[in-house]
């Protein structure tokens, strides 16, 4: 019989018979191991432990304790799911259930649309099932019986979904029971290493994304490896909701929508201070680091839009407006061509490099209704913007320079910060050299830099590889935030050129960058990142004063007017209402400092100063409090 020789992840090498399964392998390393296995990763490809070897290769087992053991376990918690809705539903047809961050969902065709409470039915029949300890079995078919089979099934659904398939490959299925699955996999052996799950909410879905097509219904729900994580997701899922965005903004007074302009925010005076607190950190950030800040109009030719690329590309996020005669507006989704513009209207030299430009003007993209969610996803916003034109020597410095920037800005938010390079996408312009010559000189800048980062493939933008920074908040969610972009099509397409040394023109390159990305989706991670309790540099109201009789607001008076002297925005709350009662308001309004004055401050000149947690400095004199202050009043600073 032939023999295969399989790497083992501590790179021994062990000889077994051809057609081995993986359960076999983990089997012969131990009885443990096999009863731990949820699948196996053969160089790299992650399979189910019954598939049979046939070839030399690495192989590793996966554990519950593996980084590839959730997406297997939310995978076969999909099925299991529509197992459980077959049995209930058996009119309903399942569609499509692929796993999503932290879970899965499944779009299905219900006769009568699902109420919420059903859910728990749901979840109930899924625990019954997964009990049973059913066998979880591959199978491959010919693409004829694979449409035969789920129309015996009254699986239409399936039978599109395997009619769009490459007629020449064979199409997999999975079965449990009587319940079979149209699925590559790969799933888990059986339903008992299942169990740690829950179904969190419906939601509709048109079939495949498409809006002409029939509505669905999509069932959410997350799995885990074990009922901690359960329980700590759920915990923390929990916190998101209440510190949602949307909720808090509502309740803090910074921002509303109108009907008059849907999904484009308005900032009330709250939500304006920390908007511009925001913008006007970065100004004094960019002024520092060379930018020059220039305003481009919003309004400009589709005669822009088509040399930039954006009409061929982007078209759909756009808004266009029709002038009286052939000309065509487009109201901005980015600055980028406006400032190339720029860069083009005025000779440079080798000298001038680099420019660096920064700008904050409103920028305005045609999102769907259905992926707009309050300031996180808008149609019209700023971008904390900016783009360096630079000789092609310079590009590692400038990269380099923007890299560490990014990281000091995010470190003063309390961020953890992930790193991608996001590579060429199938839809692309400019050429496949340029494109690798791109993504080279952003790995070297990034490798110089020591950043550790991981490769996103095909997801750079349509004109450039892209260095992406997703930021982790105070709930370990991830957050996209910072760009850097690197682009050699733009300066092409609009024929941009400095003079070199030798007297020649030469073409620069053109590097994109933003640290906070989009102002407004920033302030909401950040909203939610505090839970609403925003650093004191960014608080619209940073010190409230409390009195408790009215004996005391001479007093009271006087310091509100010291401590706005100081620039602190500070206010006085001197109505006539128990103490207790004004401290639970200012709780609720997320005031960073309160300050308690009674007649023993009163005739000690001193103040009480309480902080939302509830913990009290006494006896301060007012320097005393300026000073506790004045580390907090720096971006960044940290509370003593």
């Amino acid at each position: 019989m032939k023999q295969i020789q399989l790497t083992l992840p501590d790179g021994s090498v062990r000889q077994y018979p051809s057609g081995t399964t993986a359960l076999d392998v983990a089997a012969s390393i131990g009885k443990r191991l096999a009863n731990d296995a949820l699948a196996a990763q053969l160089d790299g490809q992650v399979i189910d432990l019954s598939r049979a070897i046939t070839q030399d290769a690495a192989i590793k087992m996966i554990t519950p304790t593996s980084a590839e053991a959730l997406e297997v376990i939310r995978h076969s918690t999909a099925h299991l799911l529509a197992q459980a809705i077959k049995d209930l539903y058996p009119d309903a047809q399942i569609t499509i259930g692929p796993v999503i961050e932290d879970g899965f969902y499944y779009d299905v065709d219900f006769p009568k649309p699902l109420q919420p409470e059903a859910l728990e039915t749901i979840e109930k029949r899924m625990h019954e099932i997964a009990k049973q300890g059913l066998k979880i079995e591959r199978k491959e078919l010919q693409p004829k019986a694979a449409i035969e089979l789920f129309r015996s099934m009254k699986e239409l659904y399936k039978i599109e979904l395997i009619e769009s398939f490459d007629p020449k490959e064979t199409v997999s299925a999975y079965q449990q029971g009587d319940f079979i699955d149209l699925c590559r996999g790969p799933h888990v052996p059986n339903t008992a290493r299942l169990g740690h799950f829950k179904l969190l909410s419906l939601a509709g879905a048109y079939w495949r994304g498409d809006e002409k097509n029939k509505m669905l219904q999509r069932i959410y729900g997350t799995a885990w490896a074990n009922e901690k994580q359960l329980n700590d997701y759920l915990f923390r899922l929990d916190e998101a909701r209440k510190r949602d965005h949307r909720k808090l903004g509502a309740e803090l007074e910074l921002f509303t929508f109108l009907p008059i302009a849907p999904a484009m925010p308005f900032f009330l005076p709250n939500g304006a201070m920390v908007y511009n607190l925001l913008t006007g950190f970065m100004r004094k950030e960019l002024l520092e680091k060379g930018y020059q800040e220039v305003i481009c109009p919003q309004l400009m030719s589709t005669e822009l839009w088509k040399t930039s690329g954006h009409m061929d590309h982007y078209s759909e996020n756009m808004f266009f407006v029709k002038e009286d005669g052939p000309n065509e507006m487009a109201l901005k989704p980015m600055n980028c061509p406006g400032h190339v513009m720029l860069f083009r209207s005025t000779k440079h030299s080798y000298r001038d490099l680099p420019i660096r430009f920064a700008e904050f003007s409103k920028l305005h993209r045609n999102e769907r209704a259905g992926v707009t969610h309050g300031i996180l996803r808008v149609r019209n916003f700023s971008q904390d913007d900016g783009h360096i034109f630079c000789a092609p020597e310079q590009i590692k410095d400038e990269v380099k320079s923007v890299v560490e920037h990014t990281f000091q800005t995010y470190k003063r938010f309390d961020f953890e910060v992930d790193v991608k390079l996001a590579t060429r996408p199938d839809e692309f312009m400019g050429t496949v050299e340029s494109w690798d010559h791109s993504i080279k000189a952003l790995e070297g800048a990034l490798t110089e830099a020591n950043i550790p980062f991981t490769i996103a493939p095909k997801e750079g933008a349509f004109y450039g590889p892209k260095v992406e920074f997703h930021v982790r908040d105070s709930l370990g969610r991830s957050w996209q935030c910072g760009t850097i972009q690197l682009d050699s099509n733009l300066p092409e397409r609009f024929d941009i050129n400095y003079v070199d040394s030798d007297g020649k023109n030469k073409r620069p390159i053109m590097i994109h960058r933003a640290i906070l990305g989009s102002v407004e989706r920033f302030m909401g991670i950040l909203i939610e990142h505090y839970a609403g309790h925003l650093p004191l540099w960014l608080s619209p109201t940073q010190v409230t004063i409390l009195n408790v009789t009215q004996d005391q607001v001479p007093y009271c008076e006087a310091m509100l007017e010291t401590m706005q002297s100081w620039g602190l925005r500070a206010v006085f709350d001197s109505r006539n209402e128990k103490l207790s009662y004004k401290i639970r308001e200012a709780q609720v309004k997320r005031i960073p400092w309160m300050i308690v004055i009674g007649q023993k401050e009163v005739e000690g000149n001193t103040l009480t100063a309480r902080k939302t947690s509830g913990e009290n400095l006494s006896d301060l004199t007012l320097d005393g409090f300026r000073k506790v202050l004045e580390p907090q009043l720096i971006p960044g600073g940290k509370a003593h």
